[in-house]
């Protein structure tokens, strides 16, 4: 394990020394030496080392990773520069459209979010190459579970915004009050028109960021990076 660089290190660096994050590590370094996992195993912790915990303005909950070759690079939803976007992203970016009038990015990094304290984060932080979920109940829950309740015990407000069944399920980690907590369908295709569509969920992110005194995300700044 490499250092985070951040805050993060203080906050969660007790994980790494835990028995079922040992167990992880030993799978991980089989499955890296033997499969073609994404991503990369040094952006693996890309959504933790791009946004410091003290700068966790909101947090968007994935499942798994990308798993198609170049795309994936350890930030939910965002695929690499130049990257066409994939269908769930698009429907993010159409719901974005609807709610701040945004334009169409040409690609898909969101780096420019994490930038600005968007906690890209992936319940489970790798995936075999075309196997989704197939790292799925081997450490990485527990991982993400804690991060998320050293949010929840942060000592400013937080917006976490929880889309589908997957990123819905942790709600019940996140108990303090301060926080504002906003959920829908997920925004793939399956899906997107039973919920996600007019959530309107980046326009009220901003709205609580403003009236708790924060600089609300500047959401269009993804059009910028991709252009």
């Amino acid at each position: 394990m490499q250092p985070l660089g951040n805050d993060w290190d203080e906050v969660i660096g007790d994980e790494f020394r835990k028995d079922y994050y040992l167990v992880l590590r030993a799978f991980l370094k089989e499955e890296y030496a033997t499969r073609t996992v994404y991503p990369d195993m040094y952006r693996i912790f890309n959504a933790l080392k791009s946004t410091p915990y003290s700068q966790v303005k909101a947090v968007i909950l994935g499942q798994d990773p990308y798993h198609g070759a170049g795309q994936a690079h350890g930030l939910c939803f965002s695929v690499q520069p130049g990257v066409e976007p994939p269908p769930s992203l698009v429907n993010i970016f159409k719901e974005l459209a609807t709610d701040i009038g945004m334009p169409t990015p040409r690609g898909g990094c969101l780096q420019s979010w994490a930038d600005q304290g968007v906690l890209l984060l992936n319940t489970t932080l790798t995936v075999r190459a075309g196997a989704p979920l197939s790292h799925r109940g081997h450490g990485w829950e527990t991982f993400t579970d804690a991060v998320i309740k050293k949010l929840n015990d942060a000592p400013h407000p937080i917006v976490f915004l929880l889309w589908g069944g997957n990123a819905r399920s942790k709600k019940s980690l996140i108990t303090n009050p301060k926080h504002l907590i906003l959920e829908t369908v997920h925004p793939s295709p399956l899906s997107a028109y039973n919920g996600f569509f007019g959530c309107r969920h980046f326009s009220k992110c901003n709205a609580f960021l403003t009236k708790n005194g924060m600089t609300p995300i500047r959401w269009e700044s993804v059009c910028e990076e991709n252009r």
